[in-house]
């Protein structure tokens, strides 16, 4: 039995997330994810590592865009299979995808207009690398699956979805290769969340795979006792209010957005916080919010109880729902203490970018970070420290207080990552550490195996491996 298996993204770096399984001339990819840091840019625009009308389905972990924000390229190069995901993360890819052609149209748009009134070019034409129309083509593609259902996939692969419990209707994916009577499972990890996290269940354990991809974004640190999320927020709020400023969160309009949402209405429901005016300033995560309505059965057991009670997280005195632009516009002119949830979640685009540039030069200001921020991009920039960031074109003195909660991290850390993998009954011929920074994917190799003593490898960029 021969399996190759090539990494295509996501090997020593966190986002670009796709790797391909190939077996019996059948070739499927786990993910096909955007590349967001800066320096790997160019991989968005190169050609697809493999002909896309050659692959014969995509099983797709979850909707974030780093995990599935070239679908839309692929499918438009010429793959033409099914994408295999729940109903859930087809509805929120679908939300996503859109939202990322709309604001490459804008980007495009833009940086063609400033760079003219510069006298400059920029590296690729003014056009984005898909728009609408390729979004739409991927749409009859999708293929919802549930929980535990087994999926054939073709005459020699069949997968199984299990609930990763990172955000809504994300998965750990197994998919077994079968040949001559033998068969060899791999196991795609996708991102792995935490336990005890609000809204969602814990994360599945999967109790057998011969072969194992497995995240490692934080697979260098654990994350300590669980922080006080409701409290730091309470003192952000507070202690901003007082000093007569904004609060502005850059998030990202999937899961963290509605926790964000989930921590505020705890805070205002148990009178720790006045009333404040909150404005979900991303018409993607007003849509996400709908899709989290619409599946009430994955939630866990305290926030159905909290929908049954009519105290839902989505809807409270004080929540604001900006759709237009110029209802984002309009949010500069309210006067008192507000808190303005944005994306994109990095600072890498989006009206976020707008909220920096009106608050983050005004000491009274709070930038209050409750994500990941991957390295180059413009919110890792903030929050290591910088002094001054490029901002929509302009340089910014950085005077607003910055603030970031890593509790509410959808990841799990290290020692959570190894309670997961220590739900398989028999050790696995190897794992493969993906999806981290190259000090975080090494140090959890290392980690990994002096704990088990298991095979551990931690591959590159198109690096391709057999497995036997």
């Amino acid at each position: 039995m021969e399996i190759k298996l090539k990494f295509l993204g996501a090997a020593q770096n966190v986002t670009g997330s796709c790797h391909m399984l190939q077996a019996n001339g059948v070739k499927i990819l786990i993910d096909c994810g955007f590349f967001q840091e800066r320096q790997f840019n160019e991989r968005n625009w190169a050609p697809f590592p493999v002909p896309p009308e050659t692959i014969n389905a995509v099983l797709l972990t979850h909707a974030h865009l780093d995990h599935c924000g070239l679908l839309p390229r692929l499918v438009k190069q010429g793959f033409k299979g099914k994408i295999y995901c729940t109903q859930a993360t087809a509805e929120i890819a679908q939300i996503i995808l859109l939202d990322s052609a709309k604001l490459q149209m804008e980007d495009a748009e833009y940086k063609k207009k400033r760079h003219k009134k510069e006298g400059r070019k920029g590296p690729h034409p003014y056009e984005p690398l898909y728009n609408t129309e390729d979004v739409e083509a991927c749409f009859p593609l999708f293929e919802p699956v549930r929980y535990k259902q087994h999926i054939k996939i073709n005459h020699c692969m069949d997968a199984i979805f299990c609930d990763a419990g990172h955000v809504l209707g994300s998965s750990v994916i197994k998919v077994t290769v079968k040949q001559n009577g033998d068969s060899r499972a791999v196991l795609f990890s996708g991102d792995v969340g935490r336990p005890n996290r609000p809204i969602l269940h814990d994360p599945d354990l999967v109790n057998q795979a011969d072969y194992i991809l497995v995240e490692s974004t934080y697979g260098d640190r654990v994350h300590g006792e669980a922080e006080n999320i409701k409290g730091l927020i309470k003192d952000v709020i507070n202690t901003t209010k007082r000093a007569g400023g904004n609060i502005i969160v850059p998030s990202f309009a999937l899961e963290r957005s509605q926790e964000v949402l989930y921590y505020i209405n705890q805070l205002l429901l148990d009178n720790e916080i006045s009333r404040l005016t909150v404005f979900l300033d991303s018409p993607m995560a007003s849509k996400i919010t709908k899709v989290f309505r619409r599946h009430k059965e994955l939630y866990d057991s305290e926030m159905t109880e909290l929908v049954k009670n009519h105290e839902s997280p989505f809807e409270f005195e004080g929540l604001k729902m900006a759709g237009t632009s110029d209802e984002s516009k309009a949010i500069n002119h309210v006067k008192g203490t507000i808190m303005v949830i944005a994306g994109s979640g990095m600072c890498t685009g989006g009206r976020i970018k707008h909220h920096l540039v009106n608050n983050i030069s005004k000491p009274e200001n709070t930038i209050m970070f409750v994500g990941y921020q991957a390295m180059g991009t413009l919110g890792r920039r903030i929050v290591d420290g910088e002094e001054e960031v490029r901002i929509l074109g302009n340089m910014y003195k950085v005077r607003a207080k910055v603030v970031r909660i890593h509790g509410f991290s959808a990841h799990a850390d290290k020692e959570e990552l190894l309670h997961w993998l220590s739900g398989l009954k028999n050790p696995p011929r190897k794992v493969f550490v993906v999806h981290g920074e190259v000090e975080s994917a090494k140090h959890f190799a290392e980690f990994l195996n002096e704990k088990t003593g298991w095979s551990v490898a931690v591959p590159d960029y198109q690096d391709e491996v057999i497995l036997d």
